[in-house]
């Protein structure tokens, strides 16, 4: 009978360590995969946050052809300008309800590592004209903020250009 017990002590002990290896690897996955939702109202705050600091901001969505076509030039200037504090952020207007469908698995599959946040607020009539009075809805376009200079394009971009923009800030 000992014998019995100190076998599912033992059992249950590698079992317990076992899920708690997955429920971390899990949790490590979902982090990394994680999306933050947000209103204009915490848009504005988000590329607010830092003065000094460059946010390059795509607004893009996963059925967008040219938006895909263009998202390795903004991971490349993710990669090459982390350390010079400027922010990739990718603003997805995908629709909430397929965050976990199709957004996730898509930004998982890209190996996206640049900032993406979910624009959620049905009210666009009212924050296009705030990101850019010229801006007409379509997708893809850019915002380059430094503190109070913004300058805005509606445009795919190759890696060539969207650095060039990145200077003219």
């Amino acid at each position: 009978m000992k014998k019995l017990m100190f076998i599912l002590t033992v059992f249950f002990a590698f079992s317990c360590g076992d899920d708690t290896k997955k429920d971390e690897a899990l949790n490590v996955q979902a982090e990394s995969s994680s999306i933050e939702i947000v209103d204009f109202e915490g848009y504005e705050k988000m590329i607010s946050e830092d003065a000094d600091k460059t946010y390059v901001v795509n607004f893009w969505a996963t059925w967008c052809k040219p938006c895909i076509q263009e998202l390795p030039a903004f991971e490349k200037l993710n990669e090459a300008y982390s350390d010079k504090n400027v922010e990739v952020i990718l603003v997805s207007l995908d629709f909430k309800t397929q965050v976990d469908s199709k957004l996730k698995p898509f930004i998982k599959k890209k190996n996206i590592a640049s900032r993406v946040v979910l624009m959620d607020d049905s009210k666009e009539n009212e924050w296009l004209p705030k990101v850019s009075q010229s801006w007409s809805g379509a997708i893809p376009a850019t915002v380059i903020k430094k503190g109070s200079k913004q300058i805005f394009y509606e445009q795919s971009f190759s890696y060539e250009e969207l650095e060039e923009a990145l200077k003219n800030i």
